[in-house]
């Protein structure tokens, strides 16, 4: 058992060890890597405020996972809500070495473990993804172990059957304005002319880097200051999960996938927020990303 009283400081670790493997957990629930991150930080501020109130945590593990379960399904419920033609659905699923498992898993994609049910995807993912036991998994969703067997047997047939299912839908176009924001933003950045960057910041501009800090308005020019003392970053123009972003690479790996990104939110002309993971690398895992430079600019 973690003490509230004298345990804050170990309790604050296991989050920190635990952030990434939760989010691969809710990233594969949701489909996304962004939506993960948001279900996640949800849980985590549940986690903090519950542990505060009620004095100690049996298995904290587990429990943290109950409540990003938990989180991921109030958020898949939400979602359906919002989407009249999935709604009915995805609320019925709701209710309801390696091994060769674990490697199919491993290669899914977020968009193939998003159109498993719920209770076959939370199974798989526990499972063949995160290694729990059967007794684990059912202490997380709440079901009998042999329910957690019928998912397991039920949910790697369907993700066989889906890994052999092409997904041709391609990611949307960026628009022209999308497109030339992002590449004034990359070009200023990563000519170093933070000033200019500066200047596109909106009065009560609004920053979050993930997993550690936020700040707002004059603040984030500090934000600048800092990555001006590192050299291990190059800013492409985008898209994560057909949404515009800043790539981030190391330049010391030129061949690698992208470290992390940033999301931006203009109004205008204006930078009114930026989310940056440079904190969170573990969300760019499994991520559908593409360059913008090279695809098709879509006009407005």
């Amino acid at each position: 058992m973690i003490a509230s009283a004298g345990d804050r400081a170990a309790f604050e670790r296991l989050i920190g060890e635990l952030r990434p493997k939760l989010h691969r957990y809710c990233a594969r629930m949701t489909g996304s890597v962004i939506d993960g991150e948001d279900v996640v930080q949800d849980a985590l501020a549940k986690a903090v405020e519950a542990f505060s109130r009620e004095g100690g945590i049996s298995q904290p593990q587990g429990w943290l996972f109950r409540i990003a379960h938990n989180e991921a399904i109030d958020f898949l419920r939400r979602r359906a809500r919002q989407t009249a033609s999935h709604a009915e659905e995805d609320l019925d699923m709701i209710d309801s070495a390696p091994t060769p498992e674990e490697h199919l898993a491993a290669a899914s994609s977020l968009k193939t473990f998003a159109r498993l049910p719920v209770v076959q995807r939370s199974a798989v993912i526990l499972k063949d993804v995160l290694g729990y036991s059967n007794e684990e998994i059912g202490g997380i969703i709440a079901a009998s172990v042999p329910a957690v067997k019928a998912a397991l047997h039920r949910g790697r047939a369907r993700l066989k059957e889906l890994a052999d299912t092409p997904d041709d839908q391609p990611l949307p176009a960026l628009s022209a304005t999308e497109r030339a924001r992002l590449a004034s933003y990359a070009d200023r950045f990563n000519a170093r002319d933070f000033d200019a960057v500066r200047d596109m910041l909106a009065e009560d501009v609004r920053l979050e880097l993930v997993a550690r800090t936020q700040m707002h308005g004059r603040q984030v020019h500090n934000y600048f200051g800092n990555y001006a003392s590192v050299d291990d970053w190059r800013l492409e123009p985008g898209q994560i999960e057909g949404r515009p972003a800043i790539l981030v690479y190391d330049p010391n790996e030129p061949d690698a996938r992208p470290a992390y990104f940033v999301l931006l939110e203009w109004e205008g002309d204006r930078l009114v927020a930026i989310r940056d993971f440079r904190h969170a690398r573990y969300a760019v895992e499994g991520a559908e990303f593409v360059e913008a430079s090279p695809g098709p600019i879509q006009e407005d």
